[in-house]
This record gives C-alpha cells, structure tokens and sequence, in this order.
C-alpha cells in the first residue's frame, strides 16, 4: 500500500483498502465478544459483562498508543471512536440500560453516552432519586448522576441518595459544559422569554446581562425540558441547552458557547451493584460523620489518611437531615483504590474513630 498517496485517485484507493480492512477487524472483534459472552454463560456468568476498569484500561492504552503515534487525531477523538466500538460488542455480550437524568437532551444523557457508548438502552427519569431507584430495583443495570459541576457547585441531591443507597459508585465521567441558545427561529432581537435549568442561568448570567437583559428568564428542572418548551412555544421563546438537544427538538442555534467560563465542566457518577477491581489510577470515595461534640473531631478523622500519604482530592460538607444541631456528613474523595494495603488500613483507622462510615466505591479515574 502507498503510504504517500500523490494523486486524489491514490488516496481513495488507499482508504478504500483501509476501510475494508477496519471493517473486517471491526466484525472479528465482535464475533469474539459473542464468543466470549457464550464462554461466561457456561461458566454460569448470566450477568452484565461491562467491567468498568478493563473499559479503562482499554481505552488507557488507546490513548497512549496514540500519543506515541503523534496523532493527528486528538485523544479525545481516537478514545470516542474506540468507546462505540467497545460498545457495539458489549450489547452483543449483554445488551446495557442506563438510567439518567432526563428528557431527551440533556448534558446527564451527553455523559451516558460519553461513558457507554451508542448501544446501550438510556432510559430517562425525572428526578435523581428516581435513577437510584431504577438500579436498585434492576430496571436499569446502571445509573448516571450529576455530582458538581466548577461553577455551580455539588449537586446536593446526590450527595444525599449516596448516604442512604446500598449502590456503589462504579465510574465518573467529566464532561465540557458549553450553553447555546436555541430556538425554533428567528434571531436573538425576537427573543421575549428564555427557559434554562437554574444553574445554567448563573453560567450565563454574564452573556445574558449583556445580550438578552429584557428576556423573561423561566427556570425548568433541566436543560432538555427547556428545550422542549421552546419548541412547544415556538417563535420568540428560546432555551439554554446542548447541541444534542437542538439535534433532537429540531432547533436552530442562535448563539454558541454561551457560559460565561469557557473551562465549565460537570462531573457525573456511575452507580451499579459493581465492585470494580483496581487499575492503578483510581479513586475512592467515602461519606463519614464525627461524633457530636468533640473539638478537632474533623482532624482526627483526617489525621490518619494524612499519615498514610493519601492525596484527598475532595471534600464537602453536607447537613444531616433531622438532626437537632448542626451535625455534617463528609464526602472525601482519595486517589487510590481500597483493595490497596495502604488505602485499606488508613480507611480501617478512620472507621474506627468515625460515628458513620461508608465507602462509596472504589473506581476508575475517568479517562478523558
């Protein structure tokens, strides 16, 4: 094969010959996903066969092969179109379905589709405490929450279903949150009303103050209702949501990118009954409380996590519901997984200071 095609003819003979050779290696490596979804079944593995961190590890290398390669696509490009691939074969093993944070549209149904790819069933709920419920009960083999976001703060409602559920976390996935304004036409003059979930309105507010300072604001519970309104009600209505949901409601876009920090970025979490085994680049999360009236208590249960070295890449405070004085839960997040001897005896330390202790998961660090 010409590897430095001269003519335009040469280079479509070259990636037609290509594009016969993807497919064919596409279509083997899925003939051994059905193989090896028939070898778990006579081991008695009638269960889901996505395992989150040899998804990681799969898709670790192929970034790094990438990066040694030079390209030229970018890591998030060459690691989207491996994760479809990934995901064709695993529905072929055990088809998916994974509750999110609906309508159609919304930036909770962009991270499902980030983290599992196009094949999975995405079932869409109202309301978070419905999605845990949807895994719990087996409705959904997995479930994707909104957990903070690097403007708006936590998501508090998730924090709070995390204390109580007997579900894991088995994954996160970080996604760039960019706004447009959409509409079913005209221009942005014709625009006399906006809907948008709250926390896009304080994304925006900026742009908004300086574009639209007259337009009625109308806060909806998320960004895919937004865009449903907006085309229900037609002309002069606009809606501040993703690319996916103009695609979906049919709407034009009548101004880009318009959050106010340009490095916006969500983060969600995966939760399932999995746990999943360690990768080297993981991280585990844990919700503790102290005892009631005890000065420094926060320190001493931190203290034995600093001495092992751990990194704590996180921390919020959150109040606990029906407790007559002022009494916090803690969420931490620590680089490591818990299977490790130094992660374990640490967590072993604060447990046994602790009122209220619970690991939440020990997990994959999101790959891109």
């Amino acid at each position: 094969m010409n590897s430095n095609p001269q003519t335009l003819e040469e280079a479509r003979r070259e990636i037609d010959a290509l594009d016969e050779q993807i497919q064919a290696l596409i279509s083997q490596r899925a003939r051994i996903a059905q193989a090896i979804a028939h070898i778990k079944q006579r081991m008695g593995d009638g269960g889901d066969h996505y395992r989150p961190a040899r998804e990681a590890e799969v898709l670790r290398r192929v970034i790094a092969r990438n990066q040694a390669n030079g390209g030229p696509l970018t890591d998030e490009v060459i690691a989207r179109l491996m994760r479809e691939i990934m995901s064709a074969c695993l529905s072929l093993e055990s088809p998916l379905t994974v509750a999110y944070l609906g309508p159609e549209g919304t930036y909770t149904q962009a991270a499902v589709l980030k983290h599992f790819g196009d094949s999975v069933r995405a079932r869409a709920n109202n309301a978070i405490d419905e999605i845990f419920r949807d895994v719990e009960s087996g409705a959904a083999d997995y479930g994707v929450v909104p957990v903070e976001n690097s403007i708006g703060g936590v998501v508090s409602h998730t924090l709070d279903e995390l204390v109580h559920t007997k579900l894991r976390i088995c994954g996160e996935v970080t996604l760039p949150v960019h706004h447009h304004l959409l509409a079913v036409g005209g221009d942005l003059a014709a625009v006399r009303k906006i809907y948008a979930h709250p926390q896009s309105f304080a994304q925006c507010r900026k742009w908004l103050d300086a574009k639209l300072p007259h337009a009625i604001r109308e806060t909806v519970s998320s960004n895919g209702q937004a865009a449903l309104q907006a085309r229900q009600e037609g002309v002069g209505v606009a809606a501040i949501a993703s690319l996916q949901a103009a695609r979906i409601h049919g709407l034009e876009i009548l101004a880009s990118n318009i959050e106010d920090d340009p490095s916006n970025t969500t983060r969600f979490l995966v939760i399932g009954k999995q746990d999943p085994a360690p990768t080297g680049e993981d991280i585990t999360s844990i919700v503790l409380s102290g005892h009631r009236n005890q000065p420094g208590s926060l320190l001493k249960l931190l203290q034995p996590l600093a001495n092992a070295g751990l990194d704590m890449t996180r921390i919020e405070s959150r109040p606990i519901k029906g407790s007559a004085v002022q009494d916090y839960y803690f969420f931490i997040d620590l680089a490591g997984h818990v299977s490790t001897p130094a992660v374990r005896q640490a967590l072993d330390e604060v447990r046994a200071t602790a009122a209220y202790f619970k690991v939440l998961g020990s997990y994959p660090r999101a790959v891109v």
